[in-house]
């Protein structure tokens, strides 16, 4: 499966599909898994590929209306920033990382855990669900 391109175009499908062949082990294996059931979740979702600098070269970011998550690669974890997270229903307890903030939450997933699949979609949509809210919101403001 191609990824659609997002703003960044293959370019950001490119640096996502390169940084999980440099992972080379269960993160990168994992960051594909989560990948192809953002892409299962939301069929429309863009990706991008933002904030690369002098000591990062950049982090995969997945995006409707809005960023929806990002998908980062540590040592121990592959964690999945939700922007909204704070604001969107999780009733089976994915969120497990920066749960003391007022709009993110985060999934760490640790080597040899398996994420619920149907749940993880389900927080997909309403994270999109909740950018499309606050962008009909804010446009109905400016009338």
């Amino acid at each position: 499966m191609t990824p659609p391109d997002g703003p960044n175009g293959e370019s950001a499908s490119a640096n996502i599909t390169e940084r999980i062949e440099e992972l080379g082990d269960w993160r990168g294996e994992t960051l594909a898994h989560v990948r192809q059931l953002i892409h299962d979740a939301d069929p429309d979702i863009e990706e991008e590929w933002k904030w690369a600098k002098a000591t990062s070269s950049g982090t995969p970011v997945w995006s409707h209306d809005g960023g929806v998550c990002t998908g980062e690669s540590y040592k121990e974890v592959v964690k999945l920033t939700f922007f909204r997270g704070a604001s969107i229903e999780d009733p089976k307890k994915l969120f497990n990382s920066s749960l003391g903030g007022n709009t993110r939450r985060a999934i760490d997933i640790r080597e040899g855990e398996k994420i619920d699949e149907a749940a993880f979609k389900e927080l997909i949509r309403a994270a999109v669900a909740a950018n499309s809210a606050a962008r009909a919101q804010r446009a109905a403001k400016k009338k």
